[in-house]
C-alpha cells in the first residue's frame, strides 16, 4: 500500500481546521461573534447548524487522511464545501460588504480548495491497488 504523507497531512489539517471551527460555531457562537465584534443573527440556530455540518466535513476529511487513495471519491465533496463558502464570501466581499470575520476563512478555504484539487489529481495518477 502506497503512502501519501503530504496528502495525509493536508487532510489532517483540514479535519482539525473544520472541526475546531465547527465546534466553536456549534457550542459557543456568541463568543465567536463577540470576539470579532460582529452582530450575531437573530437566532444562533442559523450558526449552530452550519457548525455541525463542519463537524461532518471534518469527519470526511479525517477519513481521507486515514486512507487517501481509497477515499479519493470523498474529496470532491470537500471541494464542493470550499467552493460554496468561497463563492458566497467573495461575492459579497466584491459586490457589497461582509464582516471581516468571514474573510480569513474564505482565504483559507480557497487555499484548501486548490490543495484538494491537486491531491485529487495526484491520487488519480496512481493506479488503484488490486485486492
Amino acid at each position: 500500500m502506497k503512502r501519501y504523507p503530504a496528502i495525509t497531512a493536508l487532510f489532517v489539517v483540514a479535519a482539525a481546521y473544520d472541526g475546531i471551527l465547527g465546534l466553536m460555531f456549534a457550542l459557543v457562537p456568541r463568543l465567536v461573534f463577540e470576539t470579532f465584534g460582529v452582530t450575531p443573527p437573530n437566532h444562533y440556530g442559523y450558526v449552530r447548524f452550519p457548525g455541525l455540518l463542519l463537524l461532518v466535513f471534518a469527519a470526511l476529511f479525517a477519513a481521507v487522511a486515514r486512507a487517501p487513495r481509497e477515499n479519493r471519491n470523498l474529496i470532491p465533496f470537500g471541494a464542493g464545501l470550499k467552493v460554496s463558502y468561497c463563492a458566497l464570501v467573495f461575492w459579497y466581499w466584491v459586490t457589497s460588504s461582509i464582516p471581516g470575520m468571514w474573510k480569513p476563512f474564505a482565504i483559507a478555504d480557497l487555499v484548501f480548495l486548490v490543495l484538494f484539487v491537486l491531491a485529487y489529481r495526484r491520487l488519480g495518477e496512481v493506479a488503484p491497488s488490486k485486492a
